[in-house]
């Protein structure tokens, strides 16, 4: 990894106006703030904890432990790639700008079309991933404290409400935002070291080592355990998505070509690190593993904080995990509205006019906020008639972000040396890092589209594939009859600029 400044000592302004936009949000963040929002959106005490009982039940203990030491590194090599890219070209547009970039000419605006819906698939997915675990963990501290009903219904109704509060925020409290983005890194440093260590020291009773990192449990139906465990690494993969927000947040943010990159690779490595001391923690403080897997609650880690530590302190810390949860879900609609006002303002979504606009007094994309709320809320209504709908919407946020993170480095490994490196790279090891990325995404990719639970009939069918399939068959439709004919075309974008500027909104110059 090297770093050696601005490339070509130029501003940030003048570095988005080479790569073609205009510098319109108002660049505020700094390199730490870029990275506490993907570190945010990454959040240990949200993906861990919200998809704990899939682990449970897949793999079990053994699984959880080692599926996320080797997730984490797998992880770590894409976000290498990824950071490598975002420093040459750091804008908002992000993936879809880099496979436009990386592209042989002809077909370049082709690959940025895909790689920007796939994109924008995992973002919506990640948005709502985050806010339904949330309302799933909000909803189990109701039912302890007074009595709520853990119902279908109820949860969805919890989700809209997080999501509605998520969206204010983000359209009237964007300064509020920034400071809670930073805020939230300490609450999760805090909040882990907190947890874990009441659950290291309270519990009068623990379980042994060789539960923790050799214990197997299959409760999928499924007879082979070598699927069970390729089915498991979905919990820990599931967490490390997100962290492509530092290249969204590039545009707000102050010397964006070093601190851009270094956002994506810390808040991977950090998070790697506070996860396994987290679910260390959770895992060698079960009291009853069946009984925290079957929980009233719905939450298996609600439960095992009872169980461990009483029923004060375990509600106690349950608010702190749901903080955590909610400063995740402001992050993720932070970042992914951010995604959809740079893809619309290249035209790219239906009513694209209505999405890339910006708020004159906040200079945030207000309209793309909440196209990525309303967004979330459908990918998790097929909750309220399918009980494995969580893990499909977690497997889509997983496949939608991850062919889109690898595909940029796909193209760049095909450049070879023919690749403009901006001031953070790899040096001789772009290659390698390369090759290893592109070949566990595709893994991946082919993994979580695979059932998860037997039988499988209509309440446990993985409708992850139906809705990436929907997904890739509207934005290839639509490609054939008519984006081929404009997107990411000069003199198209010519004369959207001038249309954007008679109207007042977001102008775009020449890519």
């Amino acid at each position: 990894m090297t770093t050696n400044g601005s490339p070509g000592g130029v501003s940030d302004e003048e570095r988005l106006a080479q790569l073609g936009y205009t510098q319109t949000l108002a660049r505020r963040m700094s390199g730490f703030a870029n990275y506490a929002v993907s570190f945010t959106i990454i959040s240990v005490l949200s993906g861990c904890l919200t998809l704990y009982l899939f682990g449970m039940n897949t793999g079990g203990p053994a699984v959880i432990t080692w599926g996320w030491v080797a997730v984490g590194l797998m992880t770590l090599f894409v976000g290498l790639s990824m950071a490598e890219i975002c420093s040459a070209y750091p804008t908002s547009a992000g993936l879809y700008f880099w496979a436009h970039r990386l592209a042989p000419p002809r077909s370049a605006a082709a690959w940025a079309w895909f790689t920007g819906w796939f994109n924008v698939l995992g973002q919506v997915a990640v948005t709502a991933g985050i806010d339904f675990g949330a309302a799933s963990f909000l909803g189990a501290y109701l039912n302890l404290q007074f009595g709520f009903a853990v119902t279908p219904g109820c949860t969805v109704l919890l989700f809209a409400a997080i999501l509605l509060l998520h969206g204010l925020l983000n359209t009237f409290g964007v300064r509020i935002v920034a400071v809670l983005n930073s805020v939230s890194v300490w609450w999760h440093v805090l909040g882990v070291a907190v947890i874990v260590g009441a659950l290291a020291f309270v519990p009068d009773h623990h379980q042994s080592a060789s539960f923790v990192f050799g214990r197997f449990v299959n409760h999928t139906g499924w007879g082979s355990g070598v699927y069970v465990v390729l089915l498991g690494l979905l919990m820990a993969q599931y967490t490390f998505t997100g962290y492509d927000a530092s290249a969204h947040m590039t545009e707000e943010t102050r010397d964006a070509s070093t601190a851009g990159p270094r956002g994506i690779v810390r808040s991977i490595w950090t998070s790697w690190l506070a996860g396994f001391v987290l679910l260390l923690g959770f895992t060698f403080a079960i009291q009853s593993y069946d009984g925290a897997r079957t929980s009233a609650t719905g939450a298996p880690p609600a439960q095992i904080l009872l169980d461990a530590l009483g029923a004060t302190a375990g509600k106690l810390l349950l608010l702190v995990v749901i903080g955590a949860q909610l400063f995740c879900g402001m992050a993720s609609v932070t970042a992914n509205s951010r995604m959809i006002y740079a893809f619309s303002r290249d035209g790219a979504l239906p009513y694209s006019r209505v999405w890339h606009t910006v708020s004159p007094r906040t200079r945030t994309p207000v309209a793309a906020v909440w196209l990525a709320t309303g967004g979330a809320l459908a990918l998790g209504l097929p909750y309220l008639i399918n009980v494995t709908a969580y893990a499909a919407v977690t497997s889509i946020a997983v496949i939608g972000l991850y062919i889109a993170y690898v595909i940029p480095t796909l193209l760049r490994l095909g450049r070879g040396d023919d690749f403009e490196r901006g001031p953070w790279h790899l040096g001789r090891w772009s290659r390698a890092v390369g090759v290893v990325s592109v070949t566990w995404v595709g893994v991946i990719t082919v993994l979580f589209m695979l059932p998860q639970v037997s039988p499988v009939t209509w309440e446990t069918f993985n409708y992850a594939p139906v809705a990436v399939l929907v997904v890739l068959g509207f934005a290839a439709a639509w490609w054939l009859a008519s984006a081929r004919h404009w997107f990411l075309d000069p003199h198209h974008a010519r004369t959207r600029a001038r249309e954007a500027a008679r109207a007042g909104a977001v102008e775009m110059v020449d890519p």
